[in-house]
């Protein structure tokens, strides 16, 4: 049977905010990010990245910088106790007309073939309104973080009726309570 997971963007989530992130040196975990995803490990969930990075496609960034920096990433979650079961993403742009740029389902379809997963019961956690309409798309529950590009989004996301966090800690509040009453129905 497939499990639920929690899919997680990357840059302005996990991961401070920078413009087509080339630099594996500027990589800066989010404050309580480390902590959120220890609370929400508890519930036996695996987290899957999934990151749209149109600046490969749009030639600001290379496929190797892209490589290094989510290198990076994984290196201070592993040294964090963190870990991630699938790194996922779409390097295409915009106009590209790909099925794996979110709000897309294509990245959460090929992980829950890889994987093993149920999108209709996981989380997809991320700083844009296309994070949280992902979600949508692929039957599973979205909520926004404000950090990162967020706060941009935080009302037509509210008016869609996601919900809306101040970060991803307080996010993995929501994520903890959701699962719980979920298994109690269960």
């Amino acid at each position: 049977m497939s499990q639920p997971a929690i899919f997680l963007d990357r840059d302005g989530t996990v991961i401070v905010e920078r413009h087509y992130p080339s630099n594996p040196d500027e990589v800066e975990l989010l404050p309580g990010a480390v902590a959120a995803l220890k609370a929400m490990e508890r519930l036996g969930f695996p987290f899957v990245i999934v990151s749209n990075q149109s600046g490969i496609g749009r030639g600001h960034i290379s496929f190797a910088q892209a490589d290094a920096v989510e290198a990076r990433v994984r290196e201070l979650l592993t040294a964090a106790g963190v870990a991630i079961a699938g790194w996922y993403r779409c390097p295409h742009g915009p106009d590209d007309d790909c099925a794996c740029r979110k709000p897309r389902p294509g990245m959460v379809e090929e992980a829950a073939r890889d994987l093993g997963l149920d999108p209709s019961r996981s989380f997809v956690i991320g700083d844009k309104l296309s994070d949280v309409e992902l979600a949508t798309a692929v039957g599973g529950t979205g909520l926004l973080v404000t950090t990162g590009h967020g706060a941009k989004d935080a009302a037509k996301a509210k008016a869609k009726g996601y919900g809306v966090f101040r970060d991803l800690l307080e996010a993995s509040g929501e994520v903890l309570r959701l699962a719980g009453a979920a298994a109690g129905r269960g």
